[in-house]
């Protein structure tokens, strides 16, 4: 299938991919990723850098009439960021806007006309000792469409190991994370890495002999079912893509966790909570937002 007839549009309009930034060294490196991403994939980039400036622009002159303006500070930040996407890649078409909104607002506004959202792991101002930022897990949390969390080792920033992690879920919040990283995958021309995890509990087999004879295989047989079952379509829709799959026995998160050491991405799937807004970021999510170490791909199953 060609490239344009893969990309997300709605209408005749191609969504962008919206990078968040603000001028601190892991908006950055998220900028960097998201430039590279949106040349792979052959749609626009949109930075969007909130800013209340115009709330509190009158406060902070009359206390230091020597101080920048809020309103120039963020102009030179968005104006910055797009001369260095540029550089980065001329090809790419570099769209900016300065947003007079809490950065999670601006953000998931911006989410709803875009292919993907992407952001640093920590934001300007916010204490080096954080694992995660409180903008990047709050979008994570609560957007209506893919977030990807730039963190973890230079290697896994930059794409060297040429591979992907897919944590294969259940199928209610799994579909669609199945989909984006196999496009991811064939965009970036490595390896697709499906795992499935799953455990097996020390007392169980009372109401199935099966289960009481070889419950380790009979679980490992079953994990194995469900992960043909969750890609058949895709593996379909992709051939040249390179699957790996494999099934392992322990927490998903720490399986994860421990692969995404050789990964360039990490992918997971997220369910909508019935009766609230936002997702259900379960523990596997948390950890991997918290502690992987290559860029997290949280990707929502609609409802």
């Amino acid at each position: 299938m060609p490239r344009a007839a893969r990309r997300k549009v709605v209408g005749t309009v191609e969504l962008p991919l919206v990078v968040g930034v603000d001028g601190s060294e892991s908006s950055l490196v998220a900028l960097d990723w998201a430039v590279d991403a949106a040349a792979r994939q052959g749609m626009p980039l949109q930075l969007v850098y909130a800013s209340l400036w115009e709330r509190y622009e009158d406060a902070a002159l009359s206390a230091d009439p020597g101080r920048p303006s809020e309103q120039v500070m963020a102009e030179n930040i968005v104006g910055t960021a797009a001369e260095r996407a540029q550089r980065r890649n001329p090809e790419v078409k570099v769209s900016a806007e300065v947003v007079p909104e809490e950065a999670v607002d601006a953000l998931l506004r911006a989410g709803h006309n875009a292919s993907a959202l992407v952001t640093g792991s920590r934001g300007r101002g916010e204490l080096k000792g954080l694992l995660l930022g409180s903008v990047g897990l709050a979008v994570a949390a609560r957007a209506h469409c893919p977030v990807i969390v730039v963190r973890g080792d230079r290697a896994g920033v930059e794409g060297t190991h040429e591979r992907i992690v897919l944590g294969a879920g259940e199928p209610a919040s799994a579909g669609e994370a199945v989909r984006f990283a196999f496009r991811e995958a064939e965009a970036r021309g490595g390896v697709l890495d499906v795992v499935r995890s799953w455990r097996c509990p020390a007392h169980e087999g009372a109401d199935e002999p099966r289960l009481a004879e070889d419950p380790v295989h009979l679980h490992e047989e079953r994990a194995s079912a469900q992960l043909d079952a969750l890609l058949y379509d895709a593996v379909a829709d992709h051939p040249g893509v390179r699957v790996r799959r494999s099934t392992v026995e322990g927490p998903a998160r720490k399986v994860l966790l421990n692969r995404s050491a050789a990964a360039d991405l990490v992918v997971v799937g997220a369910r909508r909570r019935t009766g609230h807004s936002g997702l259900q970021l379960g523990r596997v999510a948390h950890t991997l937002l918290h502690h992987a170490q290559c860029p997290v791909a949280i990707v929502p199953q609609p409802v």
